[in-house]
């Protein structure tokens, strides 16, 4: 098996024997633990929430003519995998470079909910959720949605989603950061997509949930605006959005997590790599020492 260093003309390669590439060092490599990228590829077509321009990424040098790959990209943070700063939907509180370090890696649990068309995940979901979510984990929830992550109606419109009653249960929990495999923190009904803040996006949604609901509204079930957003960025829990890539493999287990955004001086928000780490042995250890004077 060829490794990174081996490869020289790595356009050459097939996707299958590259993605073989990297998992095997991914599980076999020199500190022992094993690595699972829970992010989704991002790149040109990345799929886009229903108000954002799609991402734009130009070449600006190329190896055939300047003899170095630059290119620039056009994106709002809030695109594929990423992590939502308090600021985005809080005024008043802390911007992503504000956010203490540690927030952002640690100890986390990763749970299955599996959700279908609209279902919300309650309070109780999470009470009865194994392994059991424990004060100041990073909480990863699969409901099964990311394996539709495509730019289509059915993953932004039609998917399940976190409400008001789960975001004040995670919150009163003390959990250190949340994580979901759909378009946002809070049920697709509770954002714009539905009738609120700029919406309605999709003004068709209406008339579909009142048959889907038996002749309720979208208001009558969800007549708060991201109330989940609210609950944890204003005590300080950030929130990834559109997590996937190899979620399945380590749901139902207790890991390590680490997410770490840009220092963006302001920023709302980040796109961001995020990465389970087991540790099969038990015998690695963060280096000894400290900085402190």
């Amino acid at each position: 098996m060829k490794k990174i260093e081996d490869i020289k003309r790595v356009e050459r390669i097939p996707k299958s024997e590259m993605d073989e590439i990297i998992s095997t060092e991914n599980m076999n490599n020199s500190t022992g633990l094993e690595f699972y990228d829970l992010s989704h590829p991002w790149g040109l077509g990345q799929p886009c929430w229903p108000y954002f321009e799609d991402v734009k990424i130009e070449r600006l040098h190329n190896h055939a003519r300047s003899g170095v790959l630059t290119q620039r990209i056009t994106t709002v943070m809030h695109s594929g995998t990423h992590i939502d700063a308090p600021n985005h939907v809080v005024e008043g509180t802390p911007f992503m470079d504000q956010m203490p370090l540690p927030r952002f890696f640690g100890k986390a649990v990763v749970v299955s909910i599996p959700k279908k068309k609209w279902e919300v995940i309650t309070a109780e979901d999470l009470e009865n959720a194994t392994p059991s979510i424990e004060e100041g984990d990073i909480v990863l929830i699969n409901t099964g949605w990311h394996h539709t992550y495509a730019d289509s109606s059915e993953y932004y419109h039609y998917g399940p989603g976190l409400y008001q009653c789960a975001g004040e249960w995670l919150a009163a929990k003390k959990v250190k950061m949340v994580g979901i495999d759909v378009q946002a923190l809070d049920h697709p009904l509770g954002t714009a997509i539905g009738p609120h803040g700029p919406g309605p996006l999709i003004p068709h949604l209406e008339e579909e949930y009142k048959e889907f609901s038996g002749g309720r509204s979208i208001k009558d079930d969800f007549p708060l605006w991201e109330p989940c957003h609210r609950a944890l960025l204003s005590n300080g829990i950030c929130g990834i959005e559109n997590v996937g890539g190899e979620l399945d493999k380590v749901t139902g287990k207790r890991c390590t997590i680490a997410a770490f955004p840009w220092r963006w001086v302001g920023g709302d928000g980040c796109i961001v790599r995020l990465v389970a780490i087991l540790d099969p042995s038990g015998d690695y250890r963060i280096q000894q020492g400290s900085a402190k004077p």
